[in-house]
């Protein structure tokens, strides 16, 4: 466990989240839901604490169940990435504040902690494609200074650690229908399969 990682987890309105999967089920909002749960889920056995930033009330109740707090934030995910860095960074000043994105329903939490091992100061976890970013670290009491959006895993890598190992649940996010295919291959989360019972079946 990371007792000095506090981590970031932007998750959007059900309404608007993964507008790519429409056809995978009935019921995107629910997916969407099931997919950040499980992430969720996941990572907090390893870190210190997570914190939401979502405006979805629906979304705040479920992860209360969990005992995860919520805030909103403001519009655009950077932005939102820096406002719950904000707020983590006043509570601790040399802790390392992350961003995980709330799209990895494989997640496992030992590979999630053997990459939270391997950091060594400011690092991100390259998404499967190696474009795009799943988490990114602060060095110890340093800024979070989020990049994401197309490039980020390069933007990222001018000024820190890139972490690649033997994690493939970390670098699945899921955005299409193959994306989900490899994450089902992988082992998805409990949440997720019981939306998708006949896929995990």
């Amino acid at each position: 466990m990371r007792a000095d990682v506090d981590l970031v987890v932007p998750v959007k309105a059900l309404r608007r989240a993964k507008t790519r999967l429409v056809g995978v089920t009935d019921d995107r909002p629910a997916l969407a839901l099931a997919f950040a749960l499980d992430t969720i889920s996941a990572a907090l056995p390893v870190v210190r604490s997570v914190l939401a930033i979502t405006d979805d009330p629906s979304v705040a109740v479920e992860l209360a169940a969990l005992g995860v707090e919520s805030v909103a934030g403001p519009e655009g995910l950077n932005e939102a990435l820096r406002h719950g860095a904000a707020v983590l960074r006043a509570r601790d000043r040399r802790s390392v504040v992350g961003a995980l994105q709330a799209d990895l329903p494989a997640l496992r939490t030992d590979e999630l902690e053997l990459a939270l091992a391997s950091a060594e100061g400011r690092a991100f976890c390259p998404d499967r494609q190696g474009t795009g970013t799943t988490l990114l670290l602060s060095a110890p009491g340093g800024d979070l200074m989020p990049r994401f959006g197309v490039g980020s895993a390069e933007a990222h890598a001018r000024d820190a650690q890139t972490l690649i190992g033997p994690w493939p649940s970390l670098r699945n996010d899921v955005d299409t229908a193959e994306d989900l295919d490899l994450a089902t291959e992988l082992g998805l989360g409990p949440r997720t399969c019981a939306t998708l019972s006949p896929v995990c079946g």
